[in-house]
């Protein structure tokens, strides 16, 4: 159906008659076919927002119905995509039409003239129906990328066989005269359907000390980072992306700076996947939708990649998703809805917007996936919040507080410290620590739930002394106070510090953190012993073992042992 253009507003415009159209029903606009989106209906006339630069587009333009809402074309080729916020290769457009993306301009997520090699697993006769294997395909680091049965379509396997194909060549057919493809499509606001939901009691190792250790993540499970400006929200959610132990990995960059998007793009394929072996950017897919791109598309950009990660979660893989920065999709919701005139809620949000964001993290989970075989997966969801000057109190962070299952709260006062990550462990918190931290690897001599239940209460001890010392000075204080302090500042500068730059210090497996936060807990237990049996504590060599485990924090996987034995002999001059 073709209608006029009436009305436009910035990305809003408005058109009819728009009869037969459905709500959420993309468009063309205009001589370019600018792609827009049906949000609002009102008898003939619909409103429509547009997901490009509007500038030149004028009232009488034509506007033609596609028919199909915004989806997300999903098959083999995905990993190592860079795509824009609704899901076309970054690299084809600038190929196409230069480094700044020309609006109306079209590229298919999914390169149509590469071939992959496609292996059956279900023959012909078999019955199917949605969900099931029909075979294989490899892609990137390694990962058997499984060819599914789509969503809705099911009956009996009249053709299907090996082969190289494109993703628009027909590798099978049905009895009943359905083809079936290497993609499939599907709408980027719906979730796919699952069989079943399981319990999120399985660690996502983050290679973060103060999160596996402290506040842990499950696999499945949601996380809110806020942050105010400067305090490296986006080198967490870096450092997550590179290190994370997950199958796959989805970048969303919503609405941040394009510099941070370049660095990434810069270090990933050089990044090495210590797994595979491959470049880190082969199990990523990255979606680009910068603050110099228009807003509305931020909306779309998060939902595209959720719904790639739901995709690879049914083929049974683990996947987490980094979100940078939810804030700026509750901002697109914002400019979306006073363009529509509706009602504002708190600070000029719309009162839908915590339903929406809850809906949004609702899509994680780990869960038994629809089909045959039988296969499990997961998708983590860790969001950065971008309160103004770092007020956790506005809408878009509290609103994450009430549906997340965790908080990685960012202070600007460690981050002017030099206290990095600057997670302010007296806000953080895991609603998941309990469930996971039986399944931690790693802990030798006590178990992880006693290791954070100890550090904890020293950090706590800490923070009351320090301000006993602000008042009468370290000199004042009792030896075993001053030690308290002295221990504390080992685990805060080398345990919970972690030096993103650093080869040796970005990552950290499991056993290299619960052997950070032994050694330090048994020399405070050694060092307080001796100061109870009549030792000085300026007697005691402390400063020896602060050298020792200084190395063994900054020390590579080869020589970790021989930093072991170094620390261990340093503890034994404090007994």
């Amino acid at each position: 159906m073709t209608a006029t253009l009436t009305r436009i507003t910035g990305t809003l415009a408005e058109a009819r008659p728009l009869r037969d159209a459905s709500l959420y029903e993309l468009v063309r606009v205009g001589p370019r076919g600018l792609l827009g989106e049906i949000i609002r209906f009102s008898g003939e006339t619909a409103t429509l927002q547009i997901f490009e630069d509007t500038t030149g587009l004028a009232v009488g333009a034509a506007v033609v119905a596609t028919g199909a809402s915004l989806t997300a074309e999903l098959g083999p080729g995905l990993l190592g995509a860079v795509l824009d916020g609704v899901g076309r290769p970054l690299a084809q457009l600038a190929a196409a039409t230069g480094d700044f993306v020309t609006p109306g301009a079209v590229a298919p997520t999914l390169d149509r003239a590469r071939r992959w090699r496609f292996v059956a697993q279900a023959k012909p006769g078999d019955r199917v129906a949605p969900g099931d294997v029909l075979g294989t395909v490899a892609e990137g680091a390694g990962l058997a990328h499984r060819i599914l049965v789509p969503p809705g379509v099911s009956g009996t396997l009249a053709a299907i066989g090996d082969g190289e194909w494109t993703v628009d060549d027909e590798l099978g057919r049905l009895d009943n005269g359905t083809p079936l493809h290497l993609a499939q499509r599907w709408p980027i606001r719906t979730p796919r359907p699952i069989a079943q939901r399981l319990p999120t009691d399985r660690p996502l190792i983050t290679g973060q000390r103060i999160f596996d250790l402290l506040f842990p993540l499950a696999e499945g499970g949601t996380i809110a980072v806020p942050g105010g400006f400067g305090t490296g929200k986006t080198i967490v959610e870096h450092s997550l992306a590179k290190y994370a132990d997950a199958d796959v990995v989805v970048f969303v960059g919503c609405g941040e700076r394009g510099n941070e998007m370049a660095e990434l793009l810069e270090d990933f394929p050089r990044l090495i996947d210590p797994r595979s072996g491959r470049p880190v950017m082969e199990r990523t897919v990255l979606i680009v939708n910068t603050s110099n791109m228009p807003v509305v598309a931020r909306e779309a950009s998060v939902y595209l990649g959720v719904t790639i990660a739901e995709y690879y979660r049914d083929m049974g893989h683990r996947v987490a998703v980094m979100v940078d920065s939810l804030s700026r999709w509750a901002e697109a919701l914002r400019d979306i809805g006073a363009r529509l005139q509706e009602m504002p809620g708190e600070e000029g949000y719309p009162t839908y917007m915590a339903s929406r964001l809850g809906a949004l993290y609702e899509r994680a989970g780990r869960v038994r996936a629809i089909g045959t075989p039988e296969r499990t997966g997961a998708v983590t969801l860790v969001c950065a919040v971008s309160p103004p000057g770092g007020d956790f109190s506005e809408p878009v962070t509290q609103a994450s507080l009430r549906v997340a299952g965790g908080l990685w709260a960012l202070d600007a006062q460690l981050a002017r410290a030099r206290q990095f990550p600057a997670i302010d462990w007296a806000t953080s918190y895991s609603l998941y620590a309990d469930t996971v931290l039986p399944g931690m690897p790693g802990a030798t001599s006590a178990s992880w739930a006693t290791l954070r239940t100890r550090v904890l209460a020293l950090l706590q001890r800490d923070a009351e002394l320090r301000e006993i010392a602000s008042l009468v000075g370290d000199e004042e204080m009792e030896d075993r106070d001053r030690l308290v302090l002295a221990i504390a500042s080992m685990v805060r500068e080398h345990l919970l510090g972690q030096n993103a730059y650093d080869p040796n210090d970005a990552t950290s497996p499991p056993a290299k953190t619960a052997k950070l936060a032994e050694l330090a807990l048994a020399a405070l237990d050694a060092a307080d012993a001796a100061i109870v049996g009549g030792a000085e504590l300026s007697a005691l060599p402390l400063a020896a073992f602060r050298r020792a485990y200084a190395e063994l924090r900054r020390a590579p996987e080869a020589g970790r042992a021989q930093r072991i034995a170094d620390a261990e002999r340093a503890l034994g001059g404090l007994r």
